[in-house]
């Protein structure tokens, strides 16, 4: 972890109290547009929920970029009417972050910035790339001085290296250099650039305010700023804007598109609609399908909150069981409340979640939420309802066993960590000290997507945290797995 500023930032804005998958990152654009720079700030709020971390925007107004970036909240850091003035020009691009490569630190914070031959070139990103390591090095070992411990420094370095002519081309030729996940918006002095991986695994949109083009990780950035959503950026496609107009490029080979299923279970915003589905609708059909595979005789439907809710009732609505609100949600519990002592720690979910005793006492009630990872605060929520007075906690996870880790921008346990990679089902309620467990299914989420689940080797979905089945190469995870074999054979000869 970073020493040389903001060491006390991770334990100030990672929850230890919250047991969920952090959010990845958000990204946006606008090119065209008067006051882009306030227009990007209300477009990051729409996308907060991707990350809280830290913020950045970058601007251009017509002979020099301008950028300012921040740990925190986007209305912690750009709120008032002086944000135009400090970030004058036409043509945006902003970042929330949750770190998934690189430590939290202000060095890190996106959008990156460098001067290259052609001019100013700033870069954000959402995702993670899987041969980042394997790339840093060789660049390092070439000569490249990085700035950042940030994968997203590689893409900007490649493009710096590379020898092609045109900046179009050098991006697209860094491009083909990297793998894994990203969406990746970026801005030169006469371009706005959106990409997105050929596997379409990270989103990236296209809308228009008055005629003029925006890009953003979901639809509900477009809703903040008033802008149309035209179409999905499509997998491995590369668009440029311009004066001229859009042009849109397509460097890679065509691969089955396979997006990640977590923005439907959880990251995406549910009312957002993400590669054409509406997002509160898949999660309420997820709660109607649970509620066929694992059916309970309970008296009470009750979500986790927030991101239970839908799923809560479909589930209530396809068993005709009463939905209530059994946990009110404390809204106003900041993350820099949340402090690392243990005797905060000990005080469980209540910070942030308080029973409704007159809904839950002498109750048999069914919990639902989106996902359990480790289960810890599910543990605390179930103690909780008990306490309330409930008669029976029945637990059901509106997603199957999270049983591997993400490597393309969730930053999803280790294995070890994972509740289900660990233990049996049994051993799973004991340890939740639930009455009964149920999870969807992985055909049940692709019923509630409405798809099928293809039996071959490419799934329509990025399902790897269910299945174990990664759309891509892993290269830094595989070469840091055989440098640790490697390193325990020579200790093994010594020994």
């Amino acid at each position: 972890m970073n020493r040389d500023m903001q060491q006390n930032w991770p334990s100030l804005l990672i929850d230890p109290l919250d047991d969920k998958p952090r959010e990845e990152c958000g990204v946006f654009g606008v090119y065209g547009l008067e006051d882009a720079a306030p227009l990007t700030v209300l477009g990051l709020h729409g996308l907060q929920h991707r990350g809280q971390e830290a913020c950045g925007i970058a601007v251009y107004d017509g002979a020099h970029f301008h950028s300012e970036r921040h740990m925190g909240l986007v209305s912690d850091n750009f709120a008032g009417p002086d944000v135009a003035k400090r970030l004058p020009g036409k043509a945006a691009i902003g970042h929330v972050r949750y770190s998934t490569q690189g430590e939290t630190a202000l060095r890190n914070v996106q959008p990156l910035y460098a001067d290259l031959k052609s001019g100013g070139f700033a870069v954000a990103h959402n995702g993670n790339l899987t041969n980042a390591r394997a790339l840093r090095e060789t660049l390092v070992t070439d000569g490249a001085i990085f700035q950042s411990t940030s994968d997203t420094e590689v893409v900007l370095q490649l493009v710096a290296r590379s020898r092609r002519t045109h900046l179009v081309h050098r991006f697209i030729d860094a491009l083909k250099k990297i793998e894994g996940a990203y969406a990746l918006v970026a801005l030169t002095n006469k371009k706005l650039i959106g990409a997105r991986d050929p596997y379409g695994i990270r989103p990236l949109i296209l809308g228009r305010l008055n005629g003029a083009p925006v890009l953003a990780s979901e639809t509900c950035a477009l809703d903040m700023i008033g802008a149309k959503f035209e179409r999905n950026i499509e997998p491995g496609e590369v668009v440029v804007i311009t004066e001229g107009g859009i042009e849109s490029h397509r460097p890679f080979a065509k691969v089955r598109p396979r997006p990640c299923l977590f923005e439907f279970v959880y990251f995406a915003r549910p009312d957002s609609i993400v590669d054409g589905k509406s997002v509160y609708e898949v999660r309420k059909r997820m709660g109607q399908r649970l509620a066929i595979e694992h059916p309970a005789d309970v008296d009470v439907i009750v979500p986790v909150p927030d991101s239970g809710v839908p799923a809560a009732l479909g589930f209530a609505q396809g068993a005709n069981i009463p939905f209530e609100l059994g946990i009110i949600r404390n809204h106003y519990v900041g993350r820099t409340f949340i402090q690392p002592s243990q005797s905060v720690r000990d005080m469980g979910v209540r910070l942030k979640h308080a029973a409704n005793r007159a809904v839950l006492k002498d109750k048999r009630v069914l919990l639902v939420d989106d996902s359990i990872v480790r289960g810890t605060t599910s543990l605390k929520i179930v103690r909780m309802v008990r306490e309330a007075g409930a008669k029976e906690v029945h637990f059901r996870s509106a997603s199957p066993p999270i049983r591997f880790p993400d490597f393309y921008g969730i930053d999803m346990p280790d294995a070890e960590r994972l509740l289900a990679a660990r233990h049996a089902h049994e051993e799973m309620v004991k340890m939740l000290e639930v009455d009964s467990l149920g999870f969807l299914s992985v055909d049940g989420l692709y019923w509630a997507m409405g798809e099928e689940r293809r039996n071959d080797d490419l799934p329509a979905y990025a399902d790897h945290y269910f299945t174990g089945d990664y759309p891509t190469r892993l290269c830094d995870y595989e070469q840091h797995n055989s440098d640790k074999a490697k390193q325990l054979s020579l200790l093994s000869d010594v020994a």
